[in-house]
């Protein structure tokens, strides 16, 4: 019985690709037969029995290819079954490797895979997985030779065998040369700065001498940098004086390793973008997150961020900027520092799909591993927009060793399973180390601050249930508890159609302070809409809607004197650039009616039941109607 590796690979019934183990033979009337083995990912395993004849290569090659290949047939005529025939090697099988193969899978494209862990988390379900490792020069350019494409989940590889292996016109993307770059960061940041690209201050130290003159230079605290080998949280030490230097050095394995510094960038969020960038130069841009670190480790990502649309577009063009700088292929991410005056400073590009961008799989059009493969392939680009307001990812991180940290791992993710909007991603890893990425979870949902609340309910103590806080979407404030009964009419327009909303008595004469705090933090809170009653000189809509980008509909209210007129007046009186949508005196109703459309225009089911809304008014004129002419206009009005 001859052990076949898994690398045989049916299409149909056909073998389209047979590699034999070293040293074996393979015979003119080999013949296949398939067992299933039972394993943690059921995958086939194939058997072949043979009989002694003499070993034909001829056979072989029919075996390989029932289909042949004709030289003079153009490229163009040979058959594509799917987006793509083209086989995609990765370098290395870990949590961002196994998400490229589920995208992969989704679009029917092959995914092989290099990495020396027999169980990495690839492995279960690539196409094919090729143990052995992915810096080595021999292992690489025979895993290369299975490949159409050969593209990396890790940076940290040999760059000299992709740049022989490109000589060679194996197909690499993105190049060597850009892998070559990013994996030294001191290279990174003398790339970008040739490119004119704002970074913190650095320079390379090679002794204890060097590292004082820096923090002369530079002040402290001062970040110390490992050039190679640094990511999550490795290879970065910071002396806060210049006594600390030695033993930030040592923490980082003497300068033998290759150090540099950086003068430290007091940012008040750390920023990323992930850019995409196709074979044909094509460049599309994610939006801008904010990720929030844990012992400089990635563990928590917001998206969008919470900054300025300046600020964005400040972050998005420097992303793209770096990325047009590089070559290759393939999705890109790019940390950034905002800092306290406003600069957007560059600090590190990755280049493949990036832990920043594990959110898209659930909140873009175009999750980052299909965007990764798109690119790589040459497949046109997807929509990199959101399909949702926000989103907001955790990463699972062993909180301790062993079986206990695979416990509390598993309560958490039994508690995010009662998350509306929560995808949970395991990534399969065998063993449970603290700080290690196990997993990560996403919610998505209407607002930031509704995704913030639903997460931290899952990580209290408690571990409440997280649907028990609905998140109200429309806010309706009013300057005076005597414009209540006006309002109230809003609230129960709101409630036929389940929305979900906050009745607020916020004056702008009286509570200015309150006035201020509310309308500033309603978007960042989920409000979507805010109703805003007023009489007299019902300066409350227009002061709100001076603090806030939300839609503000004001109500005027009747006051003892002038019938509302003054009120009415004041709202439709705003000076350009404030805009209030204004309804009818006393008319709340048509105010909560008109926050309904507004949230309709995202929300098909609200916009449904408007719909029938407007049929049920209609109907019930029509009954009214058809009475009328039925009984006259005397038994009508006494019944």
């Amino acid at each position: 019985m001859l052990h076949l590796h898994q690398s045989i690979v049916l299409s149909g019934h056909r073998i389209t690709h047979f590699v034999l183990p070293r040293g074996a033979t393979a015979v003119a009337d080999t013949t296949v037969r398939f067992s299933m083995e039972n394993s943690a990912c059921c995958k086939e395993k194939l058997f072949a029995s043979h009989s002694m004849h003499t070993p034909s290569s001829r056979s072989l090659a029919c075996l390989a290819s029932s289909e042949g290949h004709d030289p003079l047939t153009r490229k163009d005529d040979l058959p594509v079954h799917g987006l793509s025939e083209k086989i995609v090697g990765v370098l290395g099988g870990g949590q961002l490797g196994r998400m490229l193969c589920q995208a992969a899978s989704e679009m029917a494209v092959k995914v092989i895979v290099l990495d020396p862990l027999e169980s990495c988390p690839a492995s279960a379900i690539a196409y094919d997985h090729v143990v052995g490792s992915f810096d080595d020069s021999a292992t690489v350019e025979e895993f290369a030779k299975r490949c159409g494409i050969l593209t990396v989940e890790i940076e940290h590889v040999d760059a000299a065998s992709l740049e022989k292996l490109e000589q060679h016109g194996v197909d690499c993307q993105p190049k060597a040369s850009t892998i070559r770059i990013i994996q030294d960061k001191y290279l990174q940041k003398v790339h970008f700065s040739r490119h004119g690209i704002p970074l913190p201050e650095f320079m390379q130290i090679d002794d204890l001498e060097g590292a004082k003159r820096a923090g002369d230079l530079f002040g402290y605290p001062l970040m110390v940098k490992s050039k190679r080998l640094a990511y999550d949280g490795r290879g970065n030490a910071v002396a806060k004086t210049a006594e600390e230097l030695s033993s930030a050095v040592a923490a980082l394995g003497g300068f033998e390793r290759g150090l540099y510094v950086e003068k430290w960038a007091p940012f008040v969020k750390e920023l990323a973008v992930i850019v995409a960038r196709g074979r044909d130069n094509s460049v599309l841009c994610y939006p801008v997150v904010e990720t929030i670190h844990k012992e400089n480790i990635c563990h928590i990502v917001k998206a969008p961020a919470s900054i300025p649309w300046k600020i964005g577009k400040q972050a998005t063009d420097i992303a793209h900027k770096a990325v047009c700088s590089l070559e290759g292929a393939g999705v890109f991410a790019v940390e950034l520092f905002l800092t306290r005056d406003g600069q957007v400073l560059l600090n590190e590009v990755a280049p493949r799909p990036h832990n920043s961008g594990h959110h898209t799989i659930e909140s873009c059009y175009t999750s980052q591993f299909e965007q990764h493969l798109r690119a790589v392939i040459g497949l046109p680009l997807g929509d990199p927009s959101m399909k949702t307001p926000a989103a907001i990812m955790y990463n699972i991180l062993g909180e301790e060793e062993g079986e206990q940290g695979f416990r509390l791992a598993n309560r958490l993710m039994g508690r995010a399973l009662n998350i509306k909007g929560a995808a949970i991603h395991w990534y399969d890893k065998p063993e449970m180390r603290k700080q290690r990425k196990m997993g990560h979870i996403t919610i998505v949902g209407s607002s930031l601050g509704t995704v913030e609340a639903q997460l931290n309910a899952l990580l209290s103590e408690e571990g409440r249930d997280c649907q028990s806080a609905v998140q109200p979407r429309v806010g309706i404030i009013m300057g005076s508890d005597s414009d209540l009964p006006v309002m109230k009419d809003a609230a129960r327009i709101l409630d036929a159609f389940d929305v979900p909303y906050e009745v607020r008595i916020v004056s702008a004469h009286r509570t200015p302070d309150v006035m201020f705090r509310y309308a500033s933090s309603a978007q960042e809170r989920g409000i979507q809409v805010i109703i805003a009653g007023a009489g007299g000189a019902a300066h409350l809509p227009g002061m709100v809607a001076s603090l806030t980008p939300l839609p503000v509909i004001g109500v005027p209210v009747r006051a003892s004197v002038l019938d509302g007129l003054d009120s009415l007046l004041s709202i439709v009186q705003m000076p350009r650039g404030v805009p209030v949508a204004t309804v009818a005196v006393n008319n709340a109703t048509n105010a909560g009616l008109l926050a309904v459309r507004m949230l309709g225009v995202g929300d098909p089911d609200l916009l449904a039941r408007m719909s029938q809304y407007q049929e049920d008014t209609k109907e019930d004129v029509l009954t009214k109607a058809e009475k009328l002419q039925r009984e006259g206009w005397e038994s009508y009005l006494n019944p």
